[in-house]
């Protein structure tokens, strides 16, 4: 560890979708910006691990960081993948009632919806399956604003444009250690080679080692860092031609959106994730899963054959919220609520975090 440390101005620790933003936001902002990231690529980690959906805004509290920055990060996204040339698709989606005991939640959820301003189409069972023949459902809502993003081209243009604007990027830089003091914080990273940094500001957008962060860090009082829990998300592959031309959603549960179908870029079918709670991070897909897919999709999809899933990819959501307790929103602390000045720390930003990623990095840049 080197004894003298090189002031910075802003550090901007994880490299995701949303690391990527903020640092974006504040370099456009006129900030000298370096981004930190643990591992040798960026977005390697939760942002190269979901559905890639862009979702409508459609679920969320009223009010909620997660409603308000959904929504406001969508439009964003569009308007950014068009000006930048990342590839996205508008493809629509279709959120089902499975039975008739499921339709009052779903005409409970367009009425929400629209209350939020994010307007949907009912449509009777016939009319869901004209548009979606081989889907069984009762009734279904049809979303508009939904897509699909390459989420690696977006991260490459958001990152693209940060170093245009003098951000720079060390990877294998993970954050070792730091410490609170009235002018900032000092910032320790490991790797190759080990910096000291003295920050005017330091942003946590570390995903799943946000809080590990935070603890790693003098001055940052344990009281402000929220619990951690793991929530994996495995995904299976889909052999054979497409059922289905757009995203199709069950109704949601508790703690996920249901097992859904989504589809990359190229047309591949993909079904997850699912929720499995786990108490250390590791990525491998359980053969043994299997049975629950089958048994979940021929709810809705009756004709899926035997042996047409394989195991694909899983990602953790980094939850803030136990199993069985309600869903939180995003936590985005500026100094005032971690305690320390010139530092921000953002905790459980699970899904819609994507869609999200540039409307968090303006909330962010905008307060600071």
């Amino acid at each position: 560890m080197t004894s003298s440390a090189e002031s910075v101005d802003c550090v901007v620790i994880g490299a995701g979708v949303v690391g990527l933003a903020v640092a974006r936001a504040m370099a456009r902002a006129g900030r000298e910006v370096l981004i930190l990231e643990a591992e040798e690529a960026f977005g390697s980690v939760t942002s190269a691990r979901n559905s890639e959906v862009i979702h409508a805004g459609i679920y969320y509290p009223h009010g909620s960081l997660k409603e308000r920055l959904c929504i406001a990060g969508r439009d964003k996204l569009y308007a950014f993948c068009h000006a930048y040339g990342v590839t996205y698709k508008r493809t629509t989606k279709i959120v089902f009632a499975a039975d008739e005991n499921e339709v009052p939640g779903l005409k409970k959820l367009l009425a929400h919806s629209a209350e939020g301003g994010v307007y949907m189409t009912y449509l009777p069972g016939p009319e869901a399956k004209k548009l979606e023949p081989n889907l069984v459902c009762a009734a279904a809502l049809l979303s508009p604003l939904s897509g699909i993003v390459d989420s690696h081209g977006l991260m490459l243009a958001i990152l693209g444009d940060a170093e245009a604007h003098g951000a720079v990027i060390a990877y294998n830089s993970p954050v070792t250690g730091g410490e609170a003091t009235d002018s900032g914080v000092i910032i320790q990273a490991g790797g190759a080679t080990p910096m000291t940094l003295k920050c005017k500001t330091v942003i946590n957008c570390a995903g799943l080692s946000a809080q590990s962060v935070s603890r790693a860090i003098k001055g940052v009082a344990p009281s402000t860092i929220p619990p951690q829990h793991f929530a994996k998300g495995n995904y299976f592959y889909l052999s054979g031609k497409a059922p289905f031309s757009r995203l199709i959603y069950p109704l949601p549960g508790a703690h996920s959106l249901g097992l859904h179908y989504t589809l990359d870029l190229a047309g591949q079918g993909r079904f997850g994730p699912d929720v499995q709670w786990v108490d250390h991070i590791n990525y491998d897909v359980d053969e043994g899963r299997g049975p629950q897919f089958y048994a979940a999709i021929r709810k809705y999809w009756p004709d899926l054959p035997d042996d047409a899933l394989r195991p694909g990819y899983s990602g953790i959501r980094p939850k803030i919220q136990a199993p069985g307790e309600p869903a939180r929103d995003f936590m985005i602390q500026l100094p005032k609520e971690t305690g320390v000045n010139g530092y921000t720390a953002l905790y459980g930003i699970e899904s819609p975090g994507l869609t999200s990623s540039l409307a968090i990095a303006d909330y962010v840049a905008e307060r600071l």
